[in-house]
């Protein structure tokens, strides 16, 4: 069960440091600018592995449109679909279930 979640502020740069290579203090993948912490997952999340894509980054649209295209790994999701939105709603959930939600994301500057 995943600890409370926190609203600490994460900037976009800060967030694209979690992004699973050798020397990346962690994995953070971002939904709706909640940030998940996938640390634990680096068989899915980490350097090579399938959904890598995701990680560093609010992959909101990627999500919602069930992608693994680099160009949809970004936190606009205003172009869903309805079914694309309850799609990207019940990725958000799974993630609330299995992973602590550690900040949300904020503009750089």
């Amino acid at each position: 069960m995943p600890a409370p979640a926190k609203d600490t502020p994460i900037t976009v740069s800060e967030l694209a440091k979690y992004d699973g290579s050798e020397n990346s203090p962690g994995i953070y993948v971002a939904i709706k600018g909640d940030v998940f912490d996938v640390s634990e997952n680096t068989s899915a999340y980490g350097a090579g592995a399938g959904y890598n894509c995701f990680a560093g980054k609010d992959a909101s649209r990627a999500l919602g449109k069930s992608s693994l295209k680099l160009e949809d790994c970004v936190a606009d999701y205003s172009v869903l679909t309805e079914k694309e939105l309850e799609t990207l709603d019940q990725w958000h959930a799974f993630f609330a279930k299995k992973y602590n939600i550690v900040g949300r994301v904020v503009p750089d500057n």
